[in-house]
């Protein structure tokens, strides 16, 4: 799994590339702990690029989730392959994390 970050004016974008599983979650809360506490702008994150998820790495985003939330800023979703946008309907984190077809629609909200 490979992480880049780059600010846009109006949240942080994090694209995330390859596989997020139990192996690989562990880093994505690493870096989540240690960028977002205390978040200091809404995220927006990438998946235009991720091949396969996990629970583990479903865990994660629930942790992303609640760090940024608690600061009354928005996370959310966008690009996401049809397989793995499935499992977050399935699961039901479509309900509470937004999900955007593009980078566009996220940061336009």
């Amino acid at each position: 799994m490979n992480i880049t970050v780059r600010n846009e004016e109006k949240a942080m974008v994090v694209t995330v590339v390859g596989r997020l599983d139990s192996t690989t979650s562990c880093e994505l809360e690493e870096w989540a702990d240690a960028n977002l506490a205390p978040s200091k702008s809404d995220l927006v994150m990438d998946f235009a690029q991720l091949d396969y998820i996990s629970s583990a790495g479903l865990r994660a985003m629930l942790k992303i989730s609640k760090i940024v939330t608690t600061t009354s800023h928005v996370f959310s979703l966008c690009n996401i392959p049809d397989h793995i946008r499935e499992i977050f309907e399935i699961s039901g984190f479509d309900t509470f994390i937004p999900i955007y077809k593009s980078m566009a629609d996220a940061l336009a909200e």
